[in-house]
């Protein structure tokens, strides 16, 4: 089977010949093993792993110049961790702290879609399915920018003391990404498009993050129409949050969530005899792979063990894709991660 056959088999509840795995890792890890593997390209280093790597397609940015800032208005700074090893991008500033009215919301110069050229996604679309590769399209995480808009913490106070502002810029920020998805989906075509992203991370090492309720009166209905609106293309929901999210399950299925990573399965409720237990016959599960403890502390035997037991736990019966439960860090191992691929390879076929 190619990546795509493999994916779609796990999609539709069919049998592939192998679990299909994915790849999620810092670009320097991506790079070190390009380098390490003799690698000339990404695509080469899926072959040489086996990996049936998930392809994202996206518009070109022609908008106007940001001043190093995002679409958003955000600054962001570079911070080295990991002794100089990686880099990641920190939110610098919150442009939407001193805001205190919903008609200021409606002033903020909020960014359009015309800031975007959507002529190239049929080609880069091809280049993915002509490799037989899955795609993705659309990335819609609200909240998330919510907190860079406003800051962590008055994101969260907002909640309970300022209900229409958070209203109000969660309608701009659907209405942008609504907008985004239906040009690209229209645009690339029926039957293309495999998986579309509607993610949020509601879930520390413990607990929510928020409420049920809060989630259901904020976050939920907007969900729904996202995932309605991939629905209409034929297209899988790929459905995102990390930690302790268990409680939320049962309804995120309910508005349609289809797929649920990354299965942090240290985290409080959520092991996964359980969720397999109890959602396996609903939900294709994705991720799996330790990223806290065994993916960068673990020796090499001790990744392959948790890859063969999330092969039995979560693959019993189907409805799993390998891969680690998130960005694959610089202190990663490289024998490490060759124990995950080699190992997913030899063991997970079916």
């Amino acid at each position: 089977m190619t990546p795509r056959q493999r994916w779609h088999a796990v999609l539709t509840r069919q049998k592939p010949d192998r679990v299909p795995t994915d790849y999620w890792a810092t670009p320097e890890v991506t790079d070190r093993l390009r380098r390490e593997l003799h690698c000339p390209g990404e695509w080469a280093l899926w072959e040489k792993l086996q990996i049936d790597r998930l392809v994202a397609v996206g518009p070109r940015y022609v908008g106007p110049d940001l001043g190093g800032n995002d679409i958003w208005g955000v600054p962001h700074r570079a911070i080295e961790y990991a002794d100089g090893a990686g880099v990641y991008s920190e939110v610098a500033a919150n442009p939407m702290a001193p805001i205190t009215t919903v008609e200021q919301v409606h002033a903020y110069p909020w960014p359009s879609i015309e800031w975007y050229d959507f002529a190239d996604l049929p080609g880069q679309t091809d280049q993915a399915l002509k490799r037989g590769y899955p795609t993705y399209a659309g990335h819609y995480e609200p909240f998330l920018t919510y907190c860079q808009l406003r800051g962590l913490e008055q994101a969260f106070m907002d909640l309970a003391a300022a209900p229409k502002i958070v209203d109000a810029i969660l309608d701009h920020l659907f209405d942008f990404h609504y907008q985004l998805n239906s040009r690209m989906f229209e645009t690339i075509g029926p039957g293309r498009i495999d998986i579309t992203y509607v993610a949020e991370d509601l879930g520390t090492q413990e607990s929510l993050l928020m409420s049920e309720a809060m989630v259901d009166r904020f976050l939920k209905p907007k969900m729904k129409k996202m995932i309605d609106l991939a629905r209409q293309f034929g297209i899988t929901v790929f459905y995102h949050s990390d930690g302790a999210v268990r409680p939320l399950i049962e309804g995120l299925i309910a508005i349609g969530i289809e797929v649920l990573n990354p299965i942090q399965w240290r985290c409080k409720g959520m092991d996964r005899q359980g969720l397999k237990r109890d959602f396996g016959d609903r939900l294709v599960f994705h991720g799996g792979v330790d990223n806290q403890q065994t993916l960068p502390f673990g020796t090499p035997d001790d990744v392959r063990q948790e890859v063969i037991d999330n092969l039995r736990i979560l693959g019993a019966g189907g409805g799993y894709i390998l891969a680690p439960c998130h960005n694959i860090q610089p202190i990663t191992p490289t024998e490490n991660i060759l124990a995950l691929y080699e190992t997913a390879a030899r063991e997970g076929r079916l």
